[in-house]
């Protein structure tokens, strides 16, 4: 199945917003918001106390939604020279002891499989860090002993990319882990919110841009480094949430060993080929995109050049060198370019005419 878009309603603003009933484009405009109210939490909650002796382990406990492509982003960050092992699961390890610092998150405050997961943690005297509404099941296994970095942010819980993200950079900050200056974070996303804003018209809005490149083709989102492939993961998730849009996610090296369906993406025009026969090829109906978070990365070339046809999705030439700045403007790019196709599908927001329409 592919899809058309009437490109004709995401350059009436006007119409965007009638459409958007819910006010989600204003809500994944709240991104940096997010990042500085996690900041200004961590402070209160006395986070910096993780940072006494090394714990054996952090775990990051990512339940379905938001939060596995996050946790993934975050343990990619920290690397393979992180000074402690970094797990991510979705149910807590029998082996969680006194000495391990928890990170975890749902999207669900009655979450039972988090409930249970929290409550072996607090049992077992592991230091707990919380990311949800302190109410519910969750709170009620926990009596008390964990810190909550709430969301005081009012977003659906689709959209705390930020939220889960920036906590799990509070978390690594205070124990030593990973410098990242938040308030430059918030800074580089309220920049890129401002720059995908329904007012501003394809041709300089990142976010209806690539709506745009992957309405009319079944997107393979390829991620040339750790930390891509994981936003390329958070890709998966917002297109699917929003749009009802599917995709291929891997990592770039992976998907090579896939050698049909690398083949296929090789033989993709690029969005210049306007005159191309859709039916010339093998990958006529794909859309090759590469995510790439680093500047110069070697991956990224390596992977251009065995695919010329494909996108590129990166960062502003401007934007900041740090990965962790560029892997978030990335993620609030998507979730924009996954509103846009929704609100054109009729997926999200208002009863207004569908600007998708299955072929």
């Amino acid at each position: 199945m592919t899809f058309v878009l009437d490109d004709s309603l995401l350059d009436d603003a006007s119409r965007l917003v009638d459409t958007d009933t819910d006010g989600l484009l204003r809500m994944a405009a709240l991104a940096g918001a997010q990042v500085r109210s996690v900041t200004e939490t961590a402070s209160e909650v006395g986070l910096d106390e993780l940072g006494g002796d090394r714990p054996r382990a952090l775990v990051l406990l990512a339940r379905p939604g938001v939060a596995p492509a996050a946790c993934h982003l975050l343990a990619a960050l920290l690397g393979p020279s992180c000074p402690m092992p970094v797990v991510v699961v979705d149910t807590m390890p029998s082996w969680i002891g006194p000495l391990d610092v928890v990170l975890a998150h749902s999207d669900d405050p009655a979450d039972p499989v988090m409930a249970e997961s929290v409550a072996l943690a607090s049992r077992r005297g592991a230091a707990l860090v919380l990311t949800l509404p302190p109410e519910g099941p969750v709170a009620a296994a926990v009596a008390g002993r964990a810190r909550w970095l709430v969301p005081r942010i009012p977003v659906p819980a689709a959209l705390s990319f930020s939220h889960v993200l920036t906590a799990g950079i509070a978390v690594t900050t205070a124990l030593g882990l990973l410098r990242t200056e938040t308030e430059a974070l918030a800074d580089e996303v309220d920049a890129e919110a401002a720059q995908c804003h329904p007012d501003r018209e394809v041709a300089t809005n990142p976010a209806k841009s690539l709506a745009l490149r992957l309405a009319d083709r079944s997107p393979l989102v390829w991620g040339v480094d750790r930390p891509a492939t994981a936003v390329a993961e958070h890709a998966a998730f917002a297109l699917g949430r929003h749009a009802g849009f599917p995709c291929d996610v891997a990592d770039y090296a992976q998907a090579v060993t896939r050698h049909a369906l690398h083949r296929a993406g090789a033989s993709v025009g690029s969005e210049t080929d306007l005159f191309a026969d859709p039916e010339d090829t093998a990958g006529a109906l794909l859309r090759v995109l590469l995510v790439s978070t680093r500047v110069d990365a070697a991956g990224e070339r390596s992977a251009v050049a065995a695919l010329p046809g494909a996108d590129v999705l990166a960062p502003a030439e401007s934007a900041s060198e740090d990965v962790v700045v560029r892997s978030m403007i990335l993620a609030i790019r998507i979730d924009f370019a996954a509103l846009y196709l929704g609100l054109a599908a009729g997926a999200v927001g208002g009863s207004g005419p569908s600007a998708l329409a299955a072929h």
